[in-house]
C-alpha cells in the first residue's frame, strides 16, 4: 500500500490542482527499490515521503522498482505506474545495465522509451542515470578505470535521451563519489547502499524531486493553457 506523506494512509483520487495529493512513483531498481537499507522506512522513497511531509507537500509515494531491473524492464513498471496515475515518477535506473553488459544504445533506447511514455501519461520525470560503479569495493583495482569509463558512458548516454524526452536528470556523480571514501554506505553485500547510503542518496535527490512536485502542484501560468 503506498504511504501518504500528510497522513501515512492510502492516497485520495488524483488531481492536479492546489489542493490535490500528488501521486510519486519510484521506478528502477535495486537502488530504487531499497536493497541492502536496513528497513523498508530507509529506501529511497519512505525518505523522500518524509521529505514531503517536512516541505508541507501533499504527497503519496509508491514504488514501482524491481531488484535487478535493467533499463528494459521498465516499460512493465511504466504501465503500473500509469494506471496509478502518478504526476511525478522518479526513475533511478542503470547499474544493472552495466553488469549485465547491456548495450549503452539499447539501455539509453529503453530508458527514452520509458520517460516519453510517462510524459504522455502527463507524468513530470526525474532520472537518475547509472552510477559510477567503480567505487563497489569488489571490483578490482585495475580494472577500476575501466569500469569508471564505462558507467561514465551509459550515464551520458542516458542524460542525453532523457533530456531530449522530457525528463530532468539528477546526477548523483557527487554523491556516488563519497562511497569510495566511506564503506558504512554500503550494505553488507559490498554493492547496494547501506541505509545511511540511502539517506546520502535521499538528500541529494530532494531538492530536484521537491522542485519538480511543486511544479506539478502549482503550474506556471503558461502550463495551464
Amino acid at each position: 500500500m503506498p504511504l501518504r506523506a500528510a497522513e501515512l494512509e492510502a492516497p485520495a483520487p488524483l488531481g492536479l490542482g492546489l489542493s490535490a495529493t500528488l501521486r510519486v512513483g519510484v521506478l528502477g531498481d535495486s537502488i530504487a527499490y531499497g536493497q541492502g537499507a536496513a528497513d523498508p522506512s530507509e529506501a529511497v522513497g519512505a525518505r523522500l515521503m518524509a521529505r514531503f511531509r517536512a516541505a508541507d507537500v501533499d504527497a503519496v509515494v509508491q514504488t514501482f522498482a524491481v531488484p535487478q531491473a535493467c533499463s528494459g524492464d521498465l516499460a512493465e513498471q511504466v504501465l503500473r505506474a500509469t494506471a496509478w496515475r502518478i504526476g511525478l515518477a522518479l526513475v533511478i535506473i542503470g547499474a544493472n545495465d552495466l553488469t549485465q553488459f547491456v548495450p549503452t544504445e539499447q539501455a539509453a533506447r529503453s530508458l527514452g522509451t520509458a520517460v516519453r511514455s510517462l510524459r504522455g501519461a502527463g507524468a513530470r520525470v526525474v532520472v537518475t542515470p547509472a552510477p559510477d560503479l567503480s567505487v563497489v569495493p569488489g571490483v578490482p583495482p585495475e580494472f577500476r578505470l575501466l569500469v569508471r569509463t564505462g558507467s561514465a558512458v551509459l550515464r551520458q548516454a542516458q542524460t542525453e535521451v532523457a533530456r531530449r524526452e522530457g525528463a530532468v536528470v539528477a546526477d548523483l556523480a557527487e554523491t556516488v563519489a563519497a562511497f569510495a571514501l566511506d564503506p558504512a554506505l554500503f550494505s553488507a553485500d559490498r554493492f547496494h547502499p547501506s541505509s545511511a547510503g540511502y539517506a546520502l542518496i535521499a538528500t541529494a535527490l530532494a531538492p530536484t524531486v521537491l522542485a519538480e512536485a511543486r511544479a506539478v502542484q502549482e503550474p506556471s501560468p503558461h502550463e495551464r493553457t
